[in-house]
């Protein structure tokens, strides 16, 4: 019971060492650095060799949440492995993937046989296991690295489906590769006989580590089909992970006392598999994905820092010049593997030549394989750590921007374009319609420049009758958008057929990356296509229903947002003036009759009190008299424009 006690409070006190790790993490990323080199450092300071907030011996205590976290990784890896994204270009990326696995494997682990002659007392034998295992653990990727690329570049086309699917699919075979160099290097530093005993023992514990998967798998479906809470369901699958390793040295110690030959279990590889059949053979692929998508963070956090912490930094010291040369090693690897590999499965020559910068970042998976390399071989275990620690962090720090440079130079990647405000408040608004009309009126009146366009040439002669310029057009071509100022425009309105809306919005997104792009919504099911643009959508039957809702809960409210209060606005004023960036809110001398509502920043919003500090680019919610807030938007522009957005 006093154990127990003992380690809930180490547990405890690790969780709270954890959120400052997480503070750290996110400092870092300001800096373009990235996030897991922030809990690397976080555990750094708090470990055994700098602060000593956690010792040697507490470490190794706190060992089950490493193997949970293994674990974990195992299951995400697994997961990111759908058939059915990968099956349209399944030869290309088994290719590739061949090729690639061979050349860097090959390449990194001759480099290392090289360069890991700093550890002292290094053997023939434990020579050849580092140079095996190194090779291995430089052929993994990071699938959520390169998917979270995908997707804030909005990257589609061939070439970024063959990168994706050769990612994900690498992961999975560097697992069973190093289930096998594992196995082997067991044998060599342990001066085990390799023959036909060593051949058929390690397909037993391949056997029943495919078996266990298997097991493993139907028990998570039957655990998804369960009305458990999503966290409730998601403890049980951390609790599982670590069952694994739990059911692996209890059988490794078992069979090494009765038998006198240890069967070791692979619990990364069961973990695998088990996710594998789970997202691929029953209908809880969703949900299991998110579940591991909420725990992702938690768990990431916990296990970086804890491999911080156990770095020992004169190591670390001596480390850094071998991970640059493994660096440039593994480089030469992926360059010359995806190269070949691109060429072998017939793929553009232009995609073959930018091949070798989408496959560089590294992360989970790598850092998983190099723990357990840690773990169990205590002679080369500590420099082996902090050499691909290293080595890692330098590949998540150049890959990412090859990747994305990769994408744009194969021309797949679809960025929103940089807004750049003029001084002067422009609307397009597409459509033609009594509600165009109407509200081009209404804009006007609010201070707006408002010009139209329309693809019914019959209609344009209507809108033009009542005073406002219209531009009719056949084709939203380079002519049509410079004859409407289309780079100027602060605000885009789309009020025509949802499909034509979607290109409207395409195009302002990529080409000008105007921030404000406004649909009004006729199919339900347009709405997430107009959402990944970051439009904000009207659905005029649910619109109707939210301002009903809206005026009962809070009818002030709601006559204020509308414009029905007599003399009282709400809008939203960028602040651009570089002398008010770091004031506080109490600070300015605004008029009496405004009041501010709130800053949204980065995406985020900002309630606020008197000592909000502002930024440059905070959008500002102001509300007050007209006369008011066009002094506010004077105050809140840059010197010279006379007004803010």
């Amino acid at each position: 019971m006093e154990a127990l006690s003992e380690i809930l409070v180490l547990v405890g006190g690790f969780f709270i060492l954890a959120l400052a790790a997480n503070t750290i993490g996110q400092y870092v990323t300001r800096y373009n650095l990235p996030l897991i080199s922030g809990f690397l450092f976080a555990g750094i300071l708090i470990g055994p060799y700098v602060l000593g907030m956690i010792t040697p011996e507490e470490l190794e205590r706190l060992r089950f949440v490493d193997e949970m976290a293994l674990a974990f990784i195992a299951f995400a890896a697994g997961a990111e492995l759908y058939l059915g994204e990968v099956r349209p270009r399944l030869r290309p990326i088994a290719v590739m993937t061949a090729v690639q696995t061979f050349t860097i494997a090959l390449v990194g682990a001759w480099a290392a046989y090289h360069l890991f002659g700093f550890i002292p007392d290094l053997g023939e034998p434990a020579r050849r296991a580092v140079a095996l295992m190194t090779g291995v653990v430089l052929v993994a990727r990071s699938p959520s690295s390169t998917i979270a690329i995908i997707n804030e570049l909005r990257a589609k086309g061939p070439f970024t489906q063959l990168v994706l699917g050769v990612t994900v699919v690498t992961d999975v075979v560097v697992i069973v590769l190093f289930t096998l160099a594992y196995e082997l290097a067991l044998v060599w530093v342990h001066d085990r006989p390799l023959g036909l005993g060593f051949l058929l023992l390690l397909a037993v514990e391949i056997a029943a580590s495919v078996a266990l998967g298997y097991l493993l798998a139907a028990f998570f479906r039957r655990l998804m089909a369960t009305r458990l809470h999503a966290w409730l369901k998601g403890a049980v699958v951390l609790a599982a992970g670590y069952g694994i390793f739990a059911v692996s040295h209890v059988l490794r110690a078992t069979s090494d006392r009765f038998l006198h030959a240890p069967v070791t279990l692979e619990p990364l590889l069961i973990g695998m598999i088990a996710s594998f059949l789970l997202v691929n053979y029953t209908g809880f692929r969703d949900e299991f994905s998110k579940i591991l998508e909420d725990l992702g963070p938690a768990v990431y956090i916990a296990f970086f820092t804890l491999t911080g912490a156990g770095l020992a930094l004169d190591v670390l010291g001596r480390a850094w010049p071998i991970a640059l040369a493994l660096f440039a090693a593994r480089m030469v690897g992926i360059f010359s593997g995806s190269f070949l590999g691109a060429l072998l499965a017939r793929e553009p020559l232009r995609h073959a030549a930018y091949s070798g910068l989408a496959f560089v970042t590294q992360a989970g998976v790598a850092l998983g394989l190099t723990k357990k390399v840690a773990d169990e071989f205590t002679g080369f275990g500590e420099p082996f750590a902090a050499v691909i620690v290293g080595l890692i962090v330098l590949n998540q720090l150049v890959g990412p921007p090859l990747f994305k440079w990769s994408l744009l130079a194969v021309g797949e990647a679809h960025p929103r374009g940089h807004a750049a405000f003029d001084g002067v408040r422009d609307v397009i608004l597409f459509g033609d319609d009594d509600q165009t009309l109407t509200l081009a009126r209404r804009l006007t009146a609010d201070g707006w420049q408002v010009r139209l366009a329309t693809p019914d040439p019959e209609r344009a002669g209507e809108l033009a009758a009542a005073g406002f310029p219209v531009m009719p057009y056949r084709e939203l071509d380079e002519a049509t958008l410079a004859a409407l100022e289309a780079e100027g425009a602060d605000a885009v309105v789309c009020l025509l057929s949802d499909a034509e809306n979607h290109r409207i919005c395409e195009t302002f997104y990529e080409k000008y990356g105007t921030e404000s792009l406004v649909v009004r919504l006729a199919d339900r099911s347009w709405a997430p296509r107009f959402q990944e643009l970051g439009a904000l959508v009207v659905d005029p039957n649910m619109a109707t229903l939210s301002l009903l809702e809206q005026f009962v809960r809070a009818p002030q409210a709601a006559s204020l947002l509308l414009g029905l209060e007599k003399g009282k606005q709400v809008v939203d004023i960028e602040l651009r003036d570089p002398t008010l960036h770091g004031a506080l809110l109490r600070e300015l001398r605004l008029p009496p009759d405004t009041l501010v509502l709130a800053i949204h920043r980065d995406g985020q919003a900002i309630v606020t009190h008197g000592y909000t500090q502002l930024r440059l680019g905070d959008k500002v919610t102001v509300m007050g008299s007209p006369e008011s807030l066009r002094e506010v938007e004077l105050k809140f522009a840059a010197a010279g424009t006379g007004r803010s957005a």
